[in-house]
């Protein structure tokens, strides 16, 4: 795994927090489409994406059959076609583990990588912004909806709750441009993907190569949390492994937060508890006066704990990170 540090000021962190701000990245972007594209999705996310029905946006993951986490994605359903979102590190993984497990004449699959833009709107004023942009806002019933017309649709979804972003959007880079363009002239701050890490990491997201690697268990970073595992949908790759942790178990290791009350770069990345190493810092967060992260810990190093992290001071604290980890 590789670490991931940032740096934001004041009021790019508001505007991250509070405000709007688009950012648009080219992730990799596969659809599936065909009779059997929701079985056979299905037997491999583990999500539920039966039951969320037409119009949803779903977070899940696709594993190994041991039950670690190959490549995490966002799907969007909307007939019988899915688009998938996915980190640009498991475009390889996604791919192969898509022509192993797809017959062609249920599900095609079709990668769109490159030729694809995605936008995300983080923020708290994100939706008011997407309103007032007039580009299309799904209805409560339909988290997704598309728009731009036959030739070169873009699909715009909302975000569960529990996400780090308010809204997506997704298609070809040429209708991608005057959207985000729309976005940006209702009020949005045009972003960078360093935006889209901190809201991620205040709200408690693993990232793939970040936080995940091909060791890690759904459990480990808070998927029963952040919604990206369901217990009641039936059999998928890995599912044994999921269902006994959760029912009959518990995992030996757990994200957490991190919370250094000094912004100063680290020594290292270890984390010690007493005289015992007891896991890791993935991500860090600095700010003009305090320092935040993810670390990977030993379960029972819990909120409240008192470590050195990455050679320096700090509290372990529940997540999501709240206001008072942020601002006090």
């Amino acid at each position: 795994m590789t670490e991931l540090d940032l740096r934001l000021d004041r009021g790019r962190l508001d505007r991250v927090r509070h405000g709007a701000t688009v950012v648009a990245t080219t992730p990799a972007v596969f659809r599936v489409a065909g009779p059997g594209a929701l079985a056979c999705l299905q037997g491999l996310l583990t999500n539920d994406l039966e039951k969320p029905g037409d119009g949803s946006l779903v977070y899940g993951a696709l594993l190994t059959p041991k039950g670690m986490i190959v490549v995490d994605a966002w799907v969007l359903r909307q007939g019988d076609m899915f688009t998938l979102i996915v980190p640009p590190s498991g475009r390889v993984s996604a791919a192969e583990l898509f022509t192993r497990a797809l017959p062609p004449r249920l599900a095609r699959v079709t990668d769109l990588t490159g030729q694809a833009t995605v936008a995300w709107l983080v923020g708290g004023h994100g939706f008011q912004v997407l309103a007032k942009s007039g580009v299309g806002t799904p209805e409560a019933a339909a988290r997704v909806v598309s728009v731009g017309g036959e030739l070169s649709p873009v699909a715009i979804a909302l975000a569960p709750e529990s996400a780090p972003f308010v809204a997506l959007a997704v298609g070809l880079t040429p209708a991608m441009e005057p959207l985000v363009a729309r976005l940006v002239g209702a009020g949005a701050a045009a972003g960078e993907e360093g935006d889209l890490h901190a809201a991620r990491l205040l709200s408690g997201w693993p990232a793939l190569g970040v936080e995940i690697d091909e060791r890690t268990l759904p459990q480990e970073v808070r998927y029963d949390e952040i919604g990206g595992v369901s217990y009641t949908k039936g059999c998928y790759t890995g599912q044994e492994t999921v269902a006994r942790l959760h029912f009959r178990g518990h995992t030996n290791r757990e994200l957490r937060g991190l919370r250094w009350t000094q912004a100063e770069p680290l020594d290292g990345r270890a984390v010690v508890h007493g005289e015992k190493d007891v896991g890791s810092v993935r991500s860090t967060l600095m700010l003009e006066d305090r320092m935040l992260g993810l670390g990977l810990l030993r379960r029972e190093v819990g909120p409240g704990e008192t470590v050195v992290a990455g050679g320096r001071r700090a509290t372990v604290v529940a997540l999501p990170f709240g206001a008072d980890e942020v601002d006090g």
